[in-house]
């Protein structure tokens, strides 16, 4: 009786307190628009995808978790949870998310397995986890917490369609984030005749582009790092060519040519002290070497809603402290 209690609370307060998107109206989040820097203002990458019934979480980086309830959105109204890889930064905030939502509390409430899509490993690694946290999941499994509330439904995936729900789907594809760092996925979200694409963490890709084409808005990483740094260090042209720089990321969405182009996971790198990483304020003039369209630097919290119009609010909209 008292969790059923609980449950009614937790559903009164995602009623009147989620500011969920309109029907029809597909509503992106960008929770964390930062990299393994453990800073303040870019928490690690997540991006919550609101698609009618579908409450869908990509990536669970450093943070997230405060972010959702930052937002006044309970934990346990995640659903399914999709991984792009399993880098650490990615993946860390994720038994925070998973643990702490099945509490029977306002920011808790999950009543059902949490649904977990990811590459090749996410299996495991959740396997592991279950083991890490054993004693914690065997204690509150005694007190008023029902065990199913805590249980993991894992898979791994591959490309192609592999979620399809009350007419929202997710396409994940595979991107190109260096040859020693696969699998890495993409993921294209459709419902309702509206389309987001993620680009996980890549390089420039041939066959993200595919995947992007006739996409509203593109959701993409970028990295930048400093001509002098990368004259100096071999780690610096590494790391880069991993991920997107400004100028390629402008030929993808040249090709892709969606209504808006959204800058996360934002990678501005330094790997000696004595050479600082550049400013966020040079992405954009870089992209504009290569692409003259609609474009965004992200920042945590910025929501973009895709319906006949596109509309973009940044943190704090009215009412959110």
């Amino acid at each position: 009786m008292l969790y059923l209690l609980s449950r009614l609370v937790v559903l009164a307060a995602t009623l009147l307190s989620w500011g969920a998107a309109p029907a029809q109206t597909l509503k992106v989040t960008l929770l964390g628009t930062g990299a393994p820097i453990p800073r303040f203002d870019r928490f690690g990458p997540s991006i919550l995808v609101q698609a009618g019934p579908a409450t869908l979480l990509f990536d669970c980086g450093r943070g997230a978790t405060q972010r959702l309830w930052q937002l006044k959105i309970p934990l346990g109204a995640v659903q399914t949870v999709f991984f792009t890889h399993l880098h650490s930064d990615h993946v860390v905030g994720f038994p925070d998310l998973w643990l702490t939502g099945w509490l029977p509390t306002p920011f808790g409430g999950r009543a059902v397995p949490l649904q977990v899509l990811g590459p090749t490993g996410t299996v495991a690694m959740l396997a592991a986890l279950q083991q890490a946290y054993a004693w914690d999941l065997r204690v509150r499994s005694t007190q008023d917490v029902p065990a199913p509330s805590s249980a993991l439904a894992a898979r791994d995936i591959t490309q192609g369609v592999v979620y399809e729900q009350a007419g929202v789907k997710v396409t994940a594809f595979a991107v190109a984030h260096g040859e020693h760092l696969q699998p890495a996925l993409g993921y294209r979200v459709d419902y309702a005749g509206r389309s987001v694409l993620l680009s996980g963490d890549t390089g420039f890709s041939e066959n993200l582009i595919r995947f992007g084409q006739g996409v509203d808005v593109v959701v993409h990483e970028v990295a930048a790092a400093t001509q002098e740094l990368l004259q100096q260090s071999e780690t610096a042209k590494q790391i880069v060519s991993y991920h997107t720089q400004p100028e390629e990321a402008g030929k993808v969405f040249t090709r892709i040519h969606p209504r808006l182009a959204v800058y996360s996971h934002i990678v501005l790198l330094s790997t000696t002290p004595n050479l600082p990483p550049p400013g966020a304020e040079v992405l954009v003039p870089r992209t504009r070497t290569t692409y003259a369209g609609p474009l965004e630097l992200g920042e945590d919290l910025m929501t973009i809603e895709i319906g006949e119009r596109i509309t973009v609010t940044r943190f704090p909209p009215s009412g959110i402290r």
